[in-house]
């Protein structure tokens, strides 16, 4: 009998075609609501989704024959990993897949806030001319501090310092794994130093509101922060405070928190905060290569021909 394939977001159509080619049976819901998620998971096999599926307890539970679940992009807090391993199912993502375009974007939000791009334009349509108010920095010769060197974090860190000749500072748990031209750099040091802090750590328990109060204290006076992480790793509350008082002197985000939070709503009213709707991966060339990367590897470790992870 054919394994059986829930998908319940959009995917590029590379991943129907992979795994139909390959003799599944393969259900595509991308508008699915939770509780038609709960009946149809039933029988599944493989459970297929992006950010809007939520993976719960609940779900899995309801799934019978779950072997694995697979999230076309690289956080994974949308699923209960460790309930999912409890019941034996394989949980995977995209991995690097989609690391060039939230590099990019990452990049693009930096170059943003350090030349007030947004503000300017946003006085533009409302016919006011502030080239004086508009004023900058450039990153030329400013340092970088990377919280979170891996596939995106490394990207954007070779960008920054050959593309800008920027001094780009790292931090990761295992600091030996922090390559050239990033130095590793403990994070109090970071903190300390840095222009500019680019954020990339996944959501977990350790890291929800990792950018607090205290760290905030230890960064300079009119840092500007880049978040392309979930908005969960910022104390909201916290940073908004610091952006009042000047300590932060600019905010750009890829937010995957909507506006109707009324922390977002606040943060939207600075001229000096610039907020994107989670668009990280949002290129159909990182939708195209997340897609064939999650269909091909179903079918090597459910075919026996690569191992778990």
């Amino acid at each position: 009998m054919a394994l059986r394939v829930l998908i319940t977001d959009p995917v590029d159509d590379k991943l129907i075609e992979i795994l139909s080619r390959e003799g599944y049976n393969v259900a595509y819901r991308p508008d699915i609501k939770p509780d038609e998620l709960i009946e149809e998971v039933g029988d599944k096999n493989v459970l297929v989704v992006r950010s809007r599926t939520k993976v719960t307890k609940d779900v899995i539970d309801a799934a019978r024959d779950l072997k694995l679940i697979a999230r076309v992009g690289v956080g994974l807090d949308n699923i209960d990993v460790k309930y999912a391993e409890e019941r034996g199912v394989l949980v995977i993502n995209a991995g690097e897949a989609t690391a060039q375009s939230v590099a990019e974007l990452t990049i693009g939000l930096m170059v943003n806030i350090a030349r007030r791009i947004h503000y300017g334009y946003t006085k533009m349509l409302r016919g006011e001319w502030v080239k004086k108010e508009a004023k900058g920095i450039e990153l030329g010769g400013k340092t970088l501090g990377i919280i979170g060197v891996g596939n995106i974090g490394s990207r954007v860190g070779r960008i920054a310092h050959y593309g800008f000749g920027m001094r780009v500072l790292g931090y990761r748990r295992r600091l030996n794994l922090v390559k050239e031209p990033i130095i590793p750099t403990p994070l109090d040091k970071l903190l300390e130093e840095s222009d500019i802090i680019s954020i990339h750590v996944p959501l977990t328990a350790e890291t929800r509101g990792f950018i607090d109060k205290e760290k905030i204290v230890r960064m300079k006076k009119g840092v500007l922060i880049v978040n392309t992480s979930r908005m969960e790793v910022l104390d909201l509350d916290a940073v908004i405070d610091a952006i009042e008082r000047g300590h932060i002197g600019g905010l750009a985000a890829d937010t995957n928190i909507k506006p109707s939070d009324d922390r977002i709503a606040r943060l939207l009213e600075f001229p000096n905060v610039v907020l994107t709707p989670h668009i990280g991966a949002q290129t159909p060339e990182a939708q195209e290569r997340a897609a064939v990367f999650i269909a091909e590897k179903i079918v090597k470790i459910l075919s026996g021909r690569a191992k778990p992870g």
